[in-house]
């Protein structure tokens, strides 16, 4: 009889425990209330601080963005949550800002005009008010506390630094005189700066989750490429204020995210790039443009494309069909060529762009950061090279017949490359990997790698930009507590180091406004 009692007692414990309803776990939307709303905005689409949707974290996983809700950010204004958050709270809260919302956001024309913000006060000069050469300098972006330093170039000294928006992306642009420059926040903020009054001009959100701008060659038309929303937007440079905004989709209407857009400077046109459909697009900065196609079929006999409708003018919108959907693209001089990479990244295609379709593929493994790729003249050909962000391995190119024409193995995956048109050296770093303190100094007739350099043992060294000489590479310790380190750029002698928060990047005016053949464009 004990048995049965003891069975009877069990199945009576079962019975209360069943009938109890279970704790539940802590409302992450009520926590993100509370906690968070008021500096991220109510619909997570940002405010004094980030966007908090799935696209806009990046490379950031789960268990980084847990540490920084309960560490906070140093040099920030996020604040550590451990002493008020559980570990379960906080885990919520991981959950939460990383999950789709169940109504996309939106982020309309209206939006965008009503985020715009013209300074009142900027003092107006007609020559900068320092003595540093206004072409020589550098621009620092520092995203460790999120500030930005106007580096003077010849002296190595910085003129000023200023708080920016979190998260700038996609490197800034300047106009032609070297006077304004633009920047674009990851939460789509492009905010115009003078270079000369060293001051603030204004600022407008063109979306919520941006890749990049890019500015007319004539200066007055700025492109913001979004993946939230779907959109190419397209700002006056001189207010900010809303020109045009299209809607990323292919012919057939399907959208896409825009995952870049480019100045071509001799085509007088941007060139967009759209991840999630096989075309790109072209849409002309020139009110005089000629006719352009807007649907596009191929003519295999006259070996050109023929359109179904044409548009002309301002913004006119062309159509490229491709054979798969391409982005991180690299332009030959001419903007006659673009060389894209294939999703798969095992291939680049190449796109004639007077034509209007994909005339070769290039063979490469390994996924080529083709953005950050250069090019140069070798014994009579123009050729260009490029990092892999899968494979330790820099490819060469010759752009005549878009052969392969060499290999270099290296310590490990690389992401930036930059060189000098008076420099016989090509320098890039290895910034994925046990050696991504290191950096390989290439020459450029010989292909080969001829001295590697370690600026700081055990930190990332990243990033190099030239002055506009060709004197010195500065090199970017990609760390919090890091720095600019100086060479020389002949004797690969260090000359000087600057402390920096996180220099992700420097770009020189005069390299950006002149399309030096050894910087991103």
């Amino acid at each position: 009889m004990r048995w049965l009692l003891q069975l009877v007692s069990v199945f009576a414990l079962a019975a209360v425990w069943f009938t109890v309803p279970a704790l539940a776990g802590p409302d992450a939307k009520e926590l993100y209330a509370a906690r968070c709303a008021s500096c991220h905005g109510p619909e997570r689409l940002g405010g004094t601080g980030p966007v908090l949707l799935p696209d806009s974290f990046g490379r950031l996983k789960k268990e980084q963005i847990h540490k920084v809700i309960e560490n906070g950010r140093p040099a920030t204004q996020m604040p550590a949550f451990a002493d008020q958050l559980t570990e379960t709270e906080i885990a919520a809260l991981v959950e939460f800002v990383t999950s789709q919302p169940k109504t996309p956001p939106t982020w309309a024309e209206a939006d965008i005009t009503s985020s715009r913000s013209m300074a009142a006060n900027v003092q107006k000069v007609d020559k900068p008010i320092y003595s540093a050469d206004p072409l020589n300098l550098f621009v620092v972006v520092e995203t460790g506390d999120h500030h930005a330093t106007i580096l003077d170039g010849d002296k190595l000294e910085p003129l000023t630094r200023f708080a920016t928006k979190p998260a700038l992306h996609g490197g800034p642009k300047f106009t032609s005189d070297g006077r304004y420059v633009f920047f674009m926040s990851r939460d789509g903020w492009v905010t115009k700066y003078d270079l000369w009054a060293l001051a603030e001009v204004g600022e407008v959100r063109a979306g919520i989750n941006s890749r990049n701008i890019a500015l007319s060659s004539d200066g007055k038309h700025i492109a913001v490429a979004n993946y939230l929303p779907k959109t190419l937007v397209i700002l006056s440079a001189e207010d900010l204020s809303v020109e045009k905004v299209f809607e990323a989709a292919d012919k057939d209407g399907k959208p896409s995210r825009v995952s870049a857009v480019y100045q071509a400077p001799q085509r007088k046109s941007f060139i967009a790039a759209l991840k999630d459909v096989p075309e790109i697009w072209e849409v002309a900065t020139d009110p005089d443009a000629p006719p352009v196609y807007t649907g596009l079929v191929h003519s295999h006999e006259k070996g050109m494309v023929e359109g179904l409708a044409s548009s002309s003018g301002l913004f006119a919108l062309r159509r490229i069909e491709t054979p798969v959907p391409m982005d991180d693209f690299f332009f030959d001089r001419n903007y006659r060529n673009l060389i894209g990479s294939a999703r798969d990244g095992n291939e680049a295609i190449v796109v004639n762009l007077n034509v209007g379709r994909d005339i070769a593929r290039i063979p490469l493994p390994g996924l080529p950061h083709l953005g950050s790729g250069v090019s140069w003249m070798r014994n009579g050909h123009d050729v260009m090279a490029t990092p892999h962000l899968k494979e330790s391995r820099i490819s060469v190119i010759d752009l005549a017949d878009w052969s392969v024409i060499k290999t270099l193995d290296t310590k490990g995956p690389g992401f930036f490359m930059r060189s000098h048109e008076d420099s016989p050296y090509l320098w890039t770093d290895v910034f994925f990997g046990p050696n991504k303190d290191l950096l390989h100094i290439i020459d450029k007739q010989s292909l080969e790698i001829v001295q590697s350099l370690r600026p700081a043992p055990g930190k990332t060294a990243a990033h190099v930009e030239f002055d506009r000489y060709g004197k010195y590479a500065l090199v970017s310790i990609w760390e919090n507590e890091g720095a600019i380190v100086v060479y020389d750029a002949n004797t690969l002698e260090e000359v000087k180091r600057l402390p920096m928060s996180k220099p992700s990047g420097k770009y020189n005016v005069w390299n950006k406004i002149n399309f030096s053949e050894g910087t991103s464009h």
